[in-house]
Formats: C-alpha cells, sequence, structure tokens
C-alpha cells in the first residue's frame, strides 16, 4: 500500500480498480465511438494506445500522465459524465490540462448525482507504482491510496 497526495480539481471519495495509461489518455479517441454507439461499458477505443484498447473505462480508476489530442476532449469527459459511463476517478501524474479541467468541471456542476473525482499533480512516482486492478481510493483532500 502507497499513498500519494495531489491537487483537487473536482472533489469526491471513491474506490476502484485502476487502469492504467502509461502514455497521454486521447479522450475523443478512448470514449467516443463508446458513447456514440451505447455500449455501456465504455471501453477504450483508442487503438494508438494499446496500455487500455479494449479496456472497460466506465467505473474505473483512470490512470494517466495527462490528456492529448482533440479539443473536444472536455466535452466528451463532459458526455460521459451525462451519460452516467465515466470512470469513477480520474488520476493524472502530471498537471490536468484546461479541456480536461473544463469537463471534469462542468460535469461536476451541471450533471446531478454524478461524482467522478479528478486529482492532478500526483507525480511520476504514482504512475510508476499503479498498475492495472489494483485498488484505488481516493480521499477528499486529494490523498490516493493505491493497495
Amino acid at each position: 500500500m502507497k499513498e500519494f497526495k495531489g491537487r483537487v480539481v473536482t472533489p469526491g471519495t471513491v474506490t476502484a480498480k485502476a487502469v492504467v495509461s502509461k502514455q497521454g489518455f486521447n479522450t475523443l479517441a478512448s470514449m467516443q465511438m463508446a458513447l456514440q454507439f451505447g455500449d455501456k461499458q465504455t471501453k477504450c477505443g483508442d487503438q494508438n494506445n494499446p496500455d487500455i484498447n479494449g479496456k472497460p473505462l466506465c467505473g474505473a480508476a483512470l490512470c494517466l500522465p495527462q490528456t492529448i489530442g482533440s479539443t473536444t476532449g472536455g466535452l466528451v469527459l463532459y458526455c460521459a459524465c451525462a451519460m452516467k459511463r465515466q470512470p469513477a476517478c480520474m488520476l493524472f501524474a502530471n498537471h490536468i490540462d484546461s479541456l480536461a479541467a473544463a469537463g471534469a468541471v462542468l460535469a461536476d456542476v451541471w450533471v446531478d448525482d454524478i461524482t467522478m473525482p479528478v486529482i492532478d499533480c500526483l507525480g511520476d512516482e504514482f504512475l510508476d507504482y499503479v498498475k492495472d486492478g489494483m485498488t484505488v481510493t481516493v480521499k477528499e483532500d486529494g490523498t490516493v491510496v493505491v493497495e
């Protein structure tokens, strides 16, 4: 078990199984097709990300360095939350970008009954330590416990 401390972007507490991407997460490529065609597990559709391609993202603790790609990334995150198909949480090793932050914050403010804690600045050690399937607990203060 190891604890990491990050910065809270959107608050909340959750415990979920980790899905880990060691490379940038392309929100549009990863989630659009699943959301558009009714995949309730939101399986990752980004063929350029072998770490997570084909893995269910809905309800997972999505661990990533940063997001990359389209300027629609924030809207895709917001839509995933509105459709109740979002990751349980998003945990960034690096600083979150403004587009992903906008999507997470808008979902937090506008979508009722949805919590998707987002923590950034967890550091490279976090991404080196966490592995797929590990249990991740997010606390209200930005503490992330990985077991």
